[in-house]
């Protein structure tokens, strides 16, 4: 399955674009003033400091300059210095921060572009350059505790560069990516507070996609395992000293099938940079420093995406089990390397991406994952920020969701820095590394939970509540709920409900609290209950199929797939039908349409079903269009889209890969479901029903071979943004990328 083109930036701020006509001299490298003191390694499953003691990486995201602004968003209106003594003051002790290929390159040569920078809210960066802004931030770091590391999070400096799949794009090749991480590690390497490099952000793609990031033990330039090992041993050559965070990928072929398939369920599917099921098989190597190794997973919730593991009934033992188990946690829990979620977070809906979130931090917490929370700024348009639209005041509900899996200890926040407290000197409401005594926490439990009490049963659920516990060491961190002896949930109220269970049966149950050391108390007075009779017959229907979607299609032929509906007993089946005639079924999410005539439309719907005979509403209507049956023109066209709730950016590259020059191109392409162009750039756009074309401006208009050009536009849709499958310039098709 595929995720979600995640929308991170919506800002309209304007950025500044007059490029600097000689270059600037860098300023001099910030230098720890005990350089080298507050170096991390790894060991097991545990990040440590020199000395071995275990340390807690617990911190957010700040975007920007990784985007065409080349410097922290918020700095138009936020002050650099509050903001970042916020962080600190409120437990932040790790930022992660995106950066792209192309602005490290920018750096290296001394070129830059004038920053986006409000200098009457930032006097202190009146006259600076992004480069100078970024060593400036870190001395701020510096003074309040606050360890830094970099994320390549796109090859352009684009603020929808992460949408692209790989770690190259147009001019900028692998090898300018190697030369980039060299580069910065070679300038930071006597400073530690940059304490690592996460070698690229989110590698993707689907199967059977021109251009997408597979794991194997090859050497192919799609291999992203090769990639971050390459790149890792590179960087570490320059400076043993930084962690490399590593990432995952977004499918991986089950067992037999090898990567050239393009089979719909011959993979297995998570989020973009969460699939680490290659290690497995091919775990990264990075020889002699293998001890800087940290594997980063990314996780979201339902309002990023709509994921089949949160349709019908979830939580964190199925979450635990069916995603994050078999995708990546296995790493921990098998000791074979630390995780660091690099991403997750996302909007306080009083629902089901609350109650992710909520699960993902508490294992977070549990497990003393180390993280860095998706984001701090408030421009991320499918996940808001920890700071609210005025770069000022903070979002306190999502705070407080965050705040237990921020390193503390006696109930003060920790800072990875030996010396400085986090918050800066004087702190009172941190602490140094230093000031940690022995490993993270204490060695005294928590209180035992008392009144244990049931609320009135379901057939299939048992409602729990009881008192708080106390800890007067590292504080409580959540509770533990047993059925019998059996784990059967974590949380972080004085309330849990019990699913899953079988009516008129009798059961037990006990709760015990841990403090965030991972000390457990003895368990509750044991309460007995018994869930309601059950016994009608099922009449109830299945859920209406949602997230119907085409997959690549050929000439004769259209790969359908949908989101699993949910029945209150078990969905047995789907039935697909053609313009209300049906032509198949399914005893799984998915189906392959054949028999079809080349460059022509077909509309489609599908109906569940279950053992009872009881069949849902239609899914909504899907139009999807074969391959035309036309020869291939001397064109290559690259789309990428950016969607949120009924609006979309898109962006088309197109490149002449003839021998000639094209000139005066039109391009040609359709739309599925209905989207509408209303805003174009960079080419002259017209819309007749679903067809587009756009045709080039005097100054791209014509391409020499070889040349590429890029136009975007902006659109609506009504909840489906199926991608264009074909285009055409000239009239004659071009090859997709």
């Amino acid at each position: 399955m595929s995720s979600t083109h995640r929308l991170r930036a919506l800002a309209t701020s304007v950025a500044a674009t007059a490029a600097l006509t000689a270059p600037l001299v860098l300023g001099a490298v910030p230098a720890h003033a005990a350089a080298g003191d507050d170096w991390l390694h790894v060991s097991g499953n545990k990040i440590v400091d020199e000395a071995g003691k275990e340390v807690w990486l617990t911190g957010t995201n700040w975007f920007g300059f990784n985007a065409s602004e080349r410097v922290f968003h918020g700095l138009w209106s936020g002050n650099i210095t509050t903001i970042t003594k916020g962080m600190a003051d409120r437990g932040i002790n790790t930022v992660r921060v995106p950066i792209s290929t192309q602005l490290l390159l920018e750096w290296k040569a001394g070129t830059f572009l004038k920053p986006n920078v409000n200098t009457y809210a930032n006097p202190e960066l009146e006259g600076l350059n992004s480069l100078q802004i970024f060593d400036h931030w870190l001395t701020l770091c510096e003074k309040y505790g606050i360890k830094v590391f970099l994320d390549v999070h796109s090859a352009e400096a684009d603020n929808a560069g992460h949408v692209y799949p790989v770690w190259w794009k147009g001019a900028i090749t692998t090898e300018d990516v190697y030369a980039g991480w060299e580069w910065v590690a070679e300038r930071y390497k006597t400073n530690d507070t940059i304490i690592g490099a996460d070698v690229k952000n989110e590698p993707h793609g689907t199967p059977g996609a021109t251009e997408r990031a597979k794991w194997d033990g090859s050497s192919d330039k799609d291999n992203f395992k090769h990639f971050a090992q390459t790149a890792g041993r590179r960087i570490l050559a320059i400076n043993p000293h930084w962690l490399i965070f590593v990432e995952g990928i977004e499918v991986y072929p089950k067992p037999g099938v090898p990567w050239t398939s393009t089979g719909l369920t011959d993979y297995y599917g998570t989020w973009w940079g969460g699939n680490l099921r290659g290690v497995k098989d091919f775990p990264i190597d990075l020889g002699a420093n293998q001890d800087q190794l940290v594997y980063s997973p990314h996780d979201y919730g339902p309002l990023v995406f709509d994921q089949p593991w949160f349709q019908g009934t979830w939580d964190r033992t199925t979450l635990e089990r069916d995603v994050w188990d078999p995708n990546w946690l296995y790493l921990h829990k098998q000791n074979t390397a630390p995780l660091l979620i690099g991403e997750w977070g996302g909007f306080m809906d009083g629902g089901r991406n609350e109650k992710w979130m909520t699960a993902l931090r508490d294992l977070i917490v549990e497990r003393r994952l180390s993280h860095t929370f998706w984001v701090l700024n408030p421009n991320s348009g499918d996940t808001g920020g920890l700071l609210n639209h005025d770069w000022t005041t903070w979002d306190e509900p999502k705070y407080a969701l965050l705040k237990p899996s921020l390193w503390q200890d006696g109930g003060k926040f920790v800072s990875l820095d030996h010396t400085v407290r986090l918050g800066g000197a004087g702190s009172t409401t941190g602490k140094s590394l230093a000031e940690v005594g022995g490993q993270p926490g204490d060695g005294t439990a928590p209180t035992v939970p008392a009144n244990l009490a049931v609320g009135t049963p379901s057939t299939t659920s048992v409602p729990l509540t009881w008192s708080p516990s106390t800890d007067a060491g590292s504080g409580v961190a959540g509770y533990e709920v047993y059925r019998g002896t059996t784990l059967v949930g974590t949380t972080t109220s004085t309330a849990f409900t019990v699913t899953g269970l079988t009516a008129d049966t009798s059961y037990s149950f006990t709760v015990r609290a841990k403090d965030v050391a991972g000390n457990v108390s003895a368990a509750s007075t044991m309460v007995t209950t018994r869930t309601a009779v059950g016994g009608t017959a099922d009449t109830v229907a299945p859920t209406a199929p949602t997230g119907l979607e085409a997959g690549t299609g050929t000439t004769t032929s259209i790969p359908l797939r949908w989101t699993p509906s949910t029945d209150n007993v078990a969905v047995t089946g789907y039935d697909v039908y053609r313009a209300g005639t049906l032509v198949g079924s399914s005893t799984t999410p998915s189906w392959t349409a054949t028999g079809l005539a080349a460059g022509t439309s077909y509309v489609f719907t599908v109906v569940a079903k279950d053992a009872a005979g009881n069949r849902s509403a239609s899914s909504s209507a899907l139009t999807a269009y074969t391959a035309p049956d036309v020869a291939t023109g001397s064109c290559a066209v690259t789309y990428a889209a950016n969607s949120w709730s009924s609006g979309f950016t898109g962006s088309i590259r197109i490149t002449n890969t003839g021998t000639t020059a094209l000139t005066g191109w039109t391009l040609g392409f359709g739309f599925a479901d209905g989207q509408t162009v209303t805003q174009g750039w960079s080419a002259a756009f017209t819309q007749t029903g679903s067809s587009v074309t756009a045709t080039g401006l005097a100054w791209n208009s014509t391409l020499a071979p070889g040349a590429s050009t890029e136009i975007g536009f902006n659109g609506s849709h009504t909840g489906t943004n199926t991608a264009p499958r074909a285009f055409t310039v000239n009239g004659a098709a071009c090859t997709v990328r």
